[in-house]
């Protein structure tokens, strides 16, 4: 009864919160060509959504503790809905950017949401089976948003794509308001000093900044290139169509399918054999950066293969949460986590931006679109080479929070 009335209207919020992250990947050619962006107008408008998601971070952590998840999502879920009708109403670079960045603020309390009401309803040995089962919805809300929407594109315009996304995100508001129940908390409810205090202790803590590299660059940055800068890279490099390239991502996206189905069943089975989460990260984002590595280098041309491995491995950065929160104290645990989700997505929009500006500096500066795309991958290589450095060499002296 709970898992129906629980994980379902909360697994529909975070597909939809993944749609909404990941659909500029194939849309993002659309609109270039419609209103003449180009490559740093498309990543600031496709990183509008990252910074909305990342600025309300904070106090989202405190009103879910204070209100509770339903209320909190399901009024966040309005916002999105209105955001979707902006954007599929704007005609300037200014009016979608408000529409994307509502759309990001709307859906920023999707996963915290779920996380919190799993939390209240559900034991300690069903979390982990949960969050990798929540994970697998949000992958899958990946997976509709590049062949299949682009599918659809080819029967509908991108306006009318949104409009409907609008009207299908105010139903799951609908649903998660009146049919997800409370569930009253006997703990004290803590003063606003007090809840601000628990994100000092948060910030002063060394083995919270050991993962917070990982949220910025390793999480924050395939957010970047899951979102836009996979599908430029295998048009303008490997000179794939538009569709061709939703192909690629379609796989990708499929191979996050299969690593969260595998989280959700494993976790506990490679803890008990010593393979606890940190040493699962590690070695799954080490492997992620390889892979980008040979993507850059254009290793070989099996695209597919590549591409899905890329996805796959960096799936294992969904457990950046879950070691973050095992170095506090529950009470602390949800500040903690919001607060790493914040630098992820600052970490996104930075990134995001940030490789766009450096494509077109490049292609005036006279660099073919090749070299340019290149380039803006080296530097988001070495920058997540630095993150994951860092989390090694920490990891020897970081020592959990009190």
């Amino acid at each position: 009864m709970h898992l129906i009335r629980l994980f379902l209207p909360f697994a529909c919020g975070y597909f939809l919160s993944y749609l909404f992250r990941t659909v500029n990947a194939v849309v993002g050619p659309i609109l270039s060509k419609e209103l003449a962006l180009g490559p740093a107008d498309l990543g600031m408008l496709t990183s509008a959504y990252f910074i909305a998601f990342g600025a309300v971070q904070l106090p989202l952590g405190l009103a879910l503790d204070r209100f509770g998840p339903r209320r909190v999502e399901a009024a966040l879920l309005l916002v999105a809905a209105a955001g979707a009708a902006v954007f599929a109403a704007g005609d300037t670079i200014g009016m979608l950017a408000i529409g994307r960045g509502m759309i990001g603020l709307g859906v920023s309390a999707c996963l915290m949401a779920a996380f919190k009401s799993f939390a209240q309803w559900f034991p300690l040995e069903r979390q982990a089976s949960l969050t990798g089962w929540i994970m697998t919805s949000g992958t899958l809300g990946a997976l509709v948003a590049s062949a299949p929407l682009d599918a659809v594109l080819q029967l509908a315009s991108w306006r009318q794509v949104f409009y409907g996304l609008a009207v299908i995100t105010a139903g799951v508001c609908l649903w998660i308001y009146l049919r997800v129940p409370d569930q009253p908390s006997s703990a004290p409810v803590q003063t606003l000093p007090e809840l601000l205090d628990g994100i000092r202790h948060v910030l002063v803590s060394r083995h919270f900044w050991r993962f917070a590299s990982i949220a910025f660059a390793q999480v924050g940055g395939f957010m970047a290139v899951q979102s836009l800068w996979c599908s430029a890279w295998l048009i303008h490099v490997n000179g794939y169509s538009r569709s061709e390239a939703a192909d690629h991502i379609a796989a990708m996206s499929a191979g996050m399918v299969v690593a969260y189905f595998l989280i959700a069943l494993l976790s506990a089975r490679l803890t008990r054999r010593g393979i606890g989460t940190t040493k699962l990260l590690g070695g799954g984002l080490s492997l992620a950066l390889l892979t980008l590595f040979l993507i850059i280098i254009q290793a070989t041309d099996q695209h597919y293969l590549l591409w899905i491995a890329y996805g796959t491995f960096s799936s294992t950065g969904t457990l950046n949460y879950a070691a973050t929160a095992a170095g506090f104290p529950a009470s602390l645990s949800g500040r903690a986590n919001t607060i790493l989700n914040l630098l992820a997505f600052l970490g996104a929009f930075s990134l995001q931006w940030g490789m766009g500006a450096l494509i077109e500096s490049q292609q005036a500066a006279g660099s073919s679109s090749i070299i340019a795309h290149r380039n803006a991958f080296i530097v988001l290589f070495v920058i997540q080479a630095g993150s994951l450095i860092w989390f090694f060499v920490s990891g020897r002296r970081s020592k959990p929070a009190p």
